[in-house]
């Protein structure tokens, strides 16, 4: 029986060869887009679940309210808080107290040889190196290759991973006992080596140092033992037991903290307890890695995934329901033999696992020649496997789900057909009550193309308004190098400025912090004309007097600061003045500011606001000042015609003045793209899925307007016979589906609108969703269906009368 089914199933597919293609293409294209997509899903799900406490592990997180109803969101707690915890809070079973050196340099120095200059020296870019305690490596796992956990008591021990032990020292087995110095600033010997944490951790940790290290040299990284200073980089770690309330034992942690910190409380602060399970997933804060993913676009990825298959399933249905009249005398047949309903339904899902399983086998191919390409729109490694337990087990759920999901309602049809009927031929598609439903299913089928379309226009003028928005300063061309203005450096800065100035090709040059536009969340409290602190802070950026010029600012009212090395003047933006009700910037000029309880010292000038951060922020109340022992980076503006040539120059220059030190640069406007990889991946994806739902509906139109022109043959010949012109006979076939996908823009357009502008929502800079976007979308969508139905039309059109009539 089953040998029967197959056979006359593999006869059908053969038999209806078109059909079929257009079945199995729609259907591969699917089934390989979903599989891709619950690749990137569940890679981004897995992050830290391999970790031994991931149900216990929490970091400690300090939320700041303001006044004006901001919260400052910072990753750290506050130093005197960590030793507080470590010695007077026991409700926590572990806390691991982690300090990060982001992109730390190491240079390696071997056995103890003092030539340092002519050292190997490395840079690892978006890595970090922690300083911590033993305690690390009993709340996060690791697999431990030389030493073990109790070295970090040592002040003078580092710890490295295999693939830096193996870099470093050509074979992570040479590596114990060597020495090697960390940032120029402190020399260390290698006593253990641990395996590197898998790639889809947000511990990507590369090397770790004694949190003993900090007593000495504690403030080369920011680890300032006062509680009016809160760092991202000083972190807390802890674990509860199992049967603990986390959101008890969090207001009982921040009572303990108020009551610790006594005349320095900070009533605005909140300390909160945040899941490991939810970092990764909290952009709010950030983590060690180099993203943060979130839950709303994974399940709207998730949600695509789900309308393609869909849309895959729902061409099956329709065609299969098409060509039912087709296959009423077999039916017929079938049952006056004696079989029952249940074998039919039987042997049209048998047909419809057939042509799934076939689409499945191609999807995997497809998803094959994919995966190479999917880490350019997903945030997943270039190595990640295809196929592993949890790949093949979705595939055989999907098979399953999509084969009941596409072959259930055509088996009911089929086998309900009167054997009588169905023997005399007379069944019609009316009789096989699946016009009404097949109207549904192609209104669902563009309703869904045309939400993607919606989204992929929305998300494109979002991206291209981002990219070509004015920041309000100049960042072409200006590259970004470090500058150390330690004491030990200090003597070595100004030299290096006035020889990259007579470089033709520099146009100018300053020493600042950071850029215009940066993650950096420096702040402080001020007061403004001699009157008592505000109670929101004030964000800092500190540099030269060049500053101003090198990027662009535009200065509204009186000048920028003179030429010093310390705070004697100070430059703020309009969003200061906003905030403090002066509403003429001039009236500023001559006011003084104090800020972080220093001296008094007086506003010289106003620059016009520029974007602080993303455009997801709006920009902040912002002051400007030299301050020469805060110059971490040098800014160079080249010449746009000559940088190829100038950048060598430039990098040959600062490694003659920094010999110590390793390379390392970057231009602004990348600073400013990494603001936005998420929303250009997502972009990327719309564009792509829209594209896959467009051509699966377009194959599943093609389907039914190819069935629906052989059913008219004769009608056709006989008005073109009667003197209907091709016009005449376009208009036959297409009408219907114009007022179909009119019906289905009215369902996508509110539906599309609704989370797109949610969506907007994270930016505080946008565009607005206009008319623009959905007329564009419906004309795209009656262009695509026109095409798709007009060319099938025409060729029906063009047909000669006298073959469409030589039976009659």
């Amino acid at each position: 029986m089953l040998k029967n089914y197959f056979k006359i199933a593999w006869r059908n597919l053969m038999k209806n060869k078109t059909y079929s293609i257009i079945n199995i293409s729609g259907l591969a294209v699917g089934i390989a887009s979903t599989l891709l997509i619950f690749i990137v899903v569940s890679y981004e799900l897995s992050y830290d679940t391999f970790q031994k406490n991931y149900n216990n592990i929490y970091r400690i997180v300090t939320n700041t309210k303001h006044s004006d109803g901001n919260t400052e969101y910072n990753p750290g707690i506050r130093v005197p808080a960590i030793s507080a915890i470590n010695t007077g809070f026991p409700q926590f079973t572990k806390t691991v107290p982690v300090t990060t050196d982001g992109s730390p340099q190491f240079t390696i120095i071997g056995n103890a040889i003092n030539d340092v200059a002519s050292s190997k020296k490395f840079i690892e870019q978006n890595k970090t190196a922690v300083f911590t305690k033993p305690s690390y490596f009993e709340v996060f796992n690791a697999t431990w290759l030389e030493g073990n956990k109790d070295v970090l008591n040592d002040p003078s021990s580092i710890v490295l991973t295999k693939t830096l032990a193996n870099r470093y020292f050509n074979d992570w087995k040479n590596a114990q006992g060597k020495f090697i110095k960390l940032d120029n600033t402190i020399l260390l010997q290698v006593n253990g080596v641990v395996e590197d944490a898998p790639e889809n951790s947000d511990f990507p940790v590369v090397a770790f140092l004694s949190n003993e290290t900090l007593k000495i040299y504690g403030d080369s990284y920011g680890y300032h033992n006062d509680w009016g200073n809160l760092g991202s980089n000083n972190q807390l770690y802890v674990t509860l037991p199992q049967t603990a309330n986390a959101g008890r034992v969090n207001a009982q942690l921040n009572a303990f903290l108020l009551n610790q910190s006594g005349k320095n409380a900070l009533t605005n602060n909140e300390y909160v307890l945040q899941p490991l399970k939810d970092m990764h997933f909290d952009y709010r804060y950030g983590t060690m890695g180099d993203h943060s993913s979130s839950k709303t676009i994974l399940l709207t990825l998730a949600l695509i995934g789900v309308l393609i298959i869909a849309m895959a399933s729902i061409n099956y249905i329709n065609l299969a329901t098409a060509q039912a009249i087709n296959r009423s005398k077999e039916i017929g047949i079938r049952k006056v033999l004696g079989s029952t309903q249940s074998r039919l339904i039987a042997q049209v899902i048998g047909e419809t696992f057939i042509v799934i399983l076939i689409s499945t086998l191609l999807a995997v191919l497809i998803a094959k020649l994919s995966l190479p390409y999917l880490s350019h729109v997903a945030t997943a490694p270039v190595d990640i496997a295809l196929l592993n337990v949890k790949t093949i087990l979705f595939l055989i759920a999907e098979v399953i789900i999509v084969t009941l999901l596409s072959g259930i309602y055509p088996a009911i049809v089929l086998s309900g057909y009167p054997p009588v009927l169905a023997l005399k031929n007379k069944m019609a598609s009316a009789n096989i009550g699946g016009i009404s439903l097949r109207r549904i299913l192609v209104v669902t089928q563009f309703a869904i193309s045309q939400m993607l379309i919606i989204g992929t226009i929305v998300a494109i003028s979002q991206m291209n308004y981002v990219q070509h928005a004015d920041l309000g300063f100049n960042k072409d061309a200006v590259l970004m190098l470090p500058a150390y203005s330690d004491s030990a450096h200090l003597a070595r800065m100004q030299p290096l400025k006035q020889q990259l100035l007579q470089n033709p090709d520099v146009i100018s040059m300053s020493f600042a912090n950071d850029e215009p536009s940066s993650d950096n969340r420096t702040a402080t409290n001020f007061a403004f004309d001699h009157q008592e602190d505000k109670d929101y802070p004030l964000f800092l950026k500190f540099a030269d007097a060049d500053y101003i010029k090198t990027f662009g600012l535009q200065v509204i009212a009186g000048k920028g600061f003179t030429a010093s090395d310390t705070l004697k003047e100070v430059v703020v933006n309009e969003a200061l003045l906003k905030k403090l009700g002066i509403t003429d910037a001039q009236k500023a000029i001559g006011k003084d500011i104090r800020i972080g309880g220093q001296q008094w010292v007086p506003i010289v000038g106003v620059v016009k606001d520029f974007k602080t951060s993303s455009l997801r922020d709006a920009v902040r109340e912002l002051a400007i000042f030299p301050d020469k022992n805060r110059y971490f980076n040098m800014a160079v503006k080249l010449r746009t015609a000559n940088i190829s040539q100038a950048v060598p120059q430039v990098q040959k220059m600062w490694e003659k003045t920094y010999p110590e030190y390793a390379f390392m640069s970057h231009f602004t406007d990348e600073t400013i793209a990494k603001f936005y990889e998420q929303e250009t991946r997502l972009s990327l994806l719309y564009k792509i899925f829209a594209c896959i739902a467009i051509f699966i509906s377009c194959l599943g139109l093609y389907g039914l307007v190819s069935y629906m022109a052989v059913q008219k043959t004769k009608e056709v010949g006989i008005r073109k016979v009667l003197g209907a012109g091709v016009a005449n006979i376009v208009y036959l076939f297409s009408k219907e589906y114009v007022i179909l996908i009119a019906i289905a823009f009215a369902i996508a357009a509110p539906v599309a609108w609704y989370f797109m502008n949610n969506w907007l929502q994270g930016f505080a800079y946008k565009i607005n969703i206009g008319m623009g976007v959905f007329v564009l979308a419906i004309m795209a969508s009656f262009l695509i269906a026109l095409v798709t139905v007009g060319y099938r039309a025409i060729k029906a059109a063009l047909a000669n009368p006298v073959k469409s009539l030589r039976s009659e």
